[in-house]
C-alpha cells in the first residue's frame, strides 16, 4: 500500500457513527445561529467577506449553517438515510474525508462562480452540496435501490441522481431562484471525481452495469 500515491492510500476501516455526529453538529449550529443571527453571517459563504475580508473559513463553515428548520430537516433527512449506508461501505474515516472534502470543494467552486460572475451579495449556506455528494455515493454502491419520491413513486437510486442532475441544470438555466443549484451539481461532480481518482470506482459504470 505504501507504493500507492498518497491520494489513494486507504484509511483504516472503522464504524464510529460519524453520520450522527455530523447531524448533531448541524443541529447545534442551527440552534446557535437562531439565537445569534450575526453568527449565521460569519458562517455563511459570502464572496465579499471571504475574499475581500479574508473570511476564508466560510467555504468550510457554510455547510453547517442553514436558513430555516425546513432547510435543515431536508438536508439532515438525506444525510441520515443515505449517509448511514455510505458510511458503512466506506468506513467512518473515509466517509468523513469524503463528506468534508466534497462539501469544501463545492463551496470553493461556488465562491469562484459567484466571484467571477459578479454575484457578490449572495450568502451560501446549507449542507446540500455535501448531501448531494452522499446521494451519488449511495447510488454508486446501491444503484438498483428503490427510493420512493414523496413516499409513493419508486425510482432507482442511479436514475434519481441522473434525474436530479437534469433538474438542477434546467433550474439553474431558468435563474431567479435562491436555491444554489450549481452547488448541488458541484457536490455530484466532486463526488464523482472522488470515486474515480481515490477509490478507482466509476459511478457511471455502476449505474448501468
Amino acid at each position: 500500500m505504501r507504493n500507492q500515491p498518497i491520494w489513494r492510500r486507504p484509511l483504516p476501516y472503522r464504524e464510529s457513527n460519524v453520520t450522527f455526529i455530523l447531524i448533531g453538529i448541524n443541529m447545534a449550529v442551527f440552534f446557535l445561529t437562531t439565537m445569534n443571527h450575526s453568527l449565521a453571517t460569519l458562517l455563511a459563504m459570502n464572496p465579499i467577506l471571504t475574499v475581500a475580508r479574508g473570511f476564508w473559513w466560510q467555504p468550510f463553515t457554510y455547510m453547517f449553517a442553514h436558513s430555516g428548520m425546513r432547510h435543515l430537516l431536508f438536508n439532515m433527512m438525506g444525510l441520515f438515510f443515505f449517509g448511514t449506508q455510505v458510511e458503512r461501505e466506506l468506513g467512518s474515516y473515509e466517509f468523513l474525508l469524503f463528506y468534508l472534502l466534497t462539501g469544501v470543494l463545492a463551496g470553493f467552486f461556488s465562491l469562484a462562480m459567484y466571484w467571477f460572475t459578479g454575484t457578490y451579495m449572495v450568502f451560501l449556506l446549507g449542507a446540500s452540496g455535501a448531501v448531494f455528494a452522499v446521494l451519488l455515493a449511495f447510488a454508486t454502491f446501491y444503484p438498483n435501490a428503490q427510493i420512493f419520491i414523496f413516499g409513493i413513486i419508486p425510482v432507482r437510486a442511479s436514475m434519481l441522481v441522473i434525474g436530479y442532475t437534469l433538474i438542477e441544470l434546467f433550474s439553474h438555466s431558468r435563474g431567479g431562484s435562491n436555491v444554489a443549484h450549481m452547488t448541488h451539481l458541484a457536490g455530484f461532480g466532486f463526488a464523482y471525481l472522488y470515486f474515480v481518482i481515490r477509490l478507482r470506482i466509476s459511478p457511471w459504470q455502476r449505474f448501468f452495469r
